[in-house]
């Protein structure tokens, strides 16, 4: 039986019996009320911003508010079970934290990799790390602890490059290998482009290349000793378009799952299914790369209706406990959160990521009980409904 995760929330109460609050917000608004005070401008609109007028940024959000599950009395919800499984791997609970490209320059040492991997090992809640991040992920995957890590992989243009990645992330120690398919190029981001921000060209968040052998022979001199021009050799070698065929020597590469991120449409999800990956990850990067698209929970119970039991994870748009239960609810296996740890990151460093997961747990686990959902099973049979 899991841990009784709502009991948080008794935690803080009783704190404010001696006088305490909480150092940090429970929700969202909060969250990012503060992480704008923190954040440098150029930071902050980096992690809020999203791609075109952000119409489907925010359309990710409010989906949510169109769904409500329909209460289950006499259910004997006083324990909730909130694991799962992917891939053969057992899950304290179905929430795992997005892959943040800049995660690293959102805390205040700018070790935010470190920072959310330590995070992880506290709460048993999964980190998929980027592939660009501050710190090399074998110095990300050592701080883990019991928890598994998953490592996400913006393919580059150059296979030996991706290779080595792939297969650094295997001998460090990560459990499964999520690929990125939407986010090849770069989108429109008006935030960024109104301010010529682009961390990355700054030389920002490229450890696991400038670390890695294969990309460090593609310099004529070392990153370090000419970072300018390493930095343009990474723009080049960034992003690989990636076509179906090219599960074929990722496959050989390593025999870590493969979760495909992005997906949307059922067609890409039996082909998927056809070609044998382990997982299909339905997201629309949060509405950040590309604009005019439907919110990802449309499109989540037909990803999940193709999938057909292979697992489906879920993210864009989850602010909060409840979220993640409706997401559970649409068929959703495992439930990512973004913007949320980031900007926990940004106020208390992994203190705040602590903090944060431990809230949208606890809402989600008395959601559960006062709903009388004991169990995720019990979740993913409950009624939803269109509000009206």
């Amino acid at each position: 039986m899991s841990e009784r995760y709502g009991d948080f929330q008794l935690e803080i109460y009783q704190a404010g019996l001696r006088g305490g609050q909480p150092r940090y917000p429970v929700d969202f608004d909060g969250l990012e009320r503060a992480a704008a005070a923190t954040l440098p401008a150029w930071i902050m609109n980096y992690v809020a911003g999203g791609a075109g007028n952000e119409r489907t940024q925010r359309a990710n959000v409010e989906a949510f508010d169109r769904w409500g599950l329909v209460p289950r009395m006499m259910n004997g919800a006083y324990e909730r079970d909130l694991t799962t499984n992917l891939f053969g791997i057992e899950l304290p609970t179905p929430l795992f934290m997005c892959p943040i490209g800049v995660i690293g320059i959102c805390a205040q040492d700018f070790h935010g990799d470190l920072q959310v991997a330590r995070a992880a090992a506290r709460t048993g809640v999964p980190m998929i790390a980027s592939t660009l991040s501050q710190d090399p992920l074998e110095a990300v995957a050592a701080e883990f602890g019991e928890t598994p890590g998953f490592f996400q992989l913006y393919t580059p243009r150059d296979r030996d490059v991706a290779v080595s990645l792939i297969q650094r992330a295997e001998r460090a120690g990560f459990k499964a290998l999520v690929i990125t398919l939407d986010t090849w190029m770069t989108g429109w981001r008006p935030r960024d482009l109104n301010i010529a921000n682009f961390p990355q060209l700054r030389g920002l968040c490229l450890a696991n290349y400038f670390s890695d052998e294969h990309f460090r022979k593609l310099l004529s001199a070392a990153p370090e000793d000419d970072p300018a021009a390493a930095v343009m050799e990474w723009a080049r070698v960034f992003g690989h378009s990636m076509r179906w065929e090219d599960l074929t020597w990722i496959r050989e590469a390593t025999q870590l799952p493969i979760v495909l991120k992005g997906i949307s449409h059922a067609d890409d999800v039996r082909r998927a299914k056809d070609l044998g990956v382990d997982g299909i990850y339905c997201s629309n990067h949060g509405g950040r790369q590309a604009n005019g698209g439907l919110p990802a929970l449309q499109t989540l119970p037909d990803v999940v209706k193709a999938a057909d039991g292979v697992p489906v994870l879920f993210d864009s748009g989850v602010r909060n406990g409840s979220d993640v239960i409706k997401a559970i609810a649409m068929g959703a296996d495992a439930v990512g959160i973004g913007r949320p740890y980031a900007y926990a990151m940004a106020i208390g460093g992994a203190d705040g990521v602590v903090h944060q997961l431990r809230s949208v747990l606890a809402e989600a686990d008395l959601l559960m009980a006062i709903d009388g959902f004991p169990t995720i099973a019990e979740v993913k049979r409950a009624d939803l409904r269109r509000v009206d």
